[in-house]
């Protein structure tokens, strides 16, 4: 058996030991266009990369800056090469988190320059917490308790074909790299 894994554009990735180079915008939007959200426990297909977008949108919608609006598109592309694991397992695996911290530290320094700055980190998270409540009040009808977290955009939970989520995913990319002047 082999250490790597083939992506979809054909390179060969080490998940352990991942090069840069071999880091490409186009996997990452095809992976995660096809891995479903909450390890497939939901009522209905809703992708990681649908996720991403949404909070990308969101931070869009919040006045954030296009850098992090970026970085919420890119914030779950790990798993494109380590899949997704749920986040009360995901707690338990120090050598899980230390890796998949290592893969977006990377990610993060070749699509956006450098690594995020604590607000951007703060920022960020506050999207992603607040995604993940609608997303188990809406994909597993499972009550949450508190007041529901203000959201400016409008939630859809919609099944899309794979194709339609990478387009989706890799136009924003696109958009976003050029409106920062960064050239990958």
């Amino acid at each position: 058996m082999s250490e790597y894994i083939t992506t979809y554009t054909g390179k060969h990735i080490y998940p352990t030991d991942p090069v840069p180079e071999f880091i490409d915008i186009v996997d990452i939007a095809h992976a995660l266009s096809l891995i479903c959200r909450g390890n497939g426990q939901v009522k209905t297909f809703y992708s990681v990369g649908q996720h991403c977008i949404q909070c990308a949108k969101e931070a869009q919608a919040r006045g954030l800056s296009n850098r992090t609006i970026l970085a919420c598109l890119l914030h779950d592309a790990s798993e494109c090469y380590l899949s997704d694991v749920p986040r009360p397992f995901k707690k338990t695996l120090k050598g899980y988190k230390r890796q998949e911290e290592k893969i977006l530290n990377i990610i993060y320094q070749k699509f956006l320059g450098a690594m995020l700055t604590e607000e951007e980190q703060m920022q960020l998270k506050e999207i992603d917490d607040a995604l993940l409540w609608y997303d188990l009040e809406n994909l597993l009808d499972e009550a949450q308790y508190g007041e529901a977290p203000k959201l400016r955009t409008e939630l859809n939970y919609d099944v899309r074909s794979f194709e339609s989520v990478e387009k989706e995913y890799l136009e924003l990319f696109y958009c976003l790299r050029d409106s920062l002047a960064l050239s990958i």
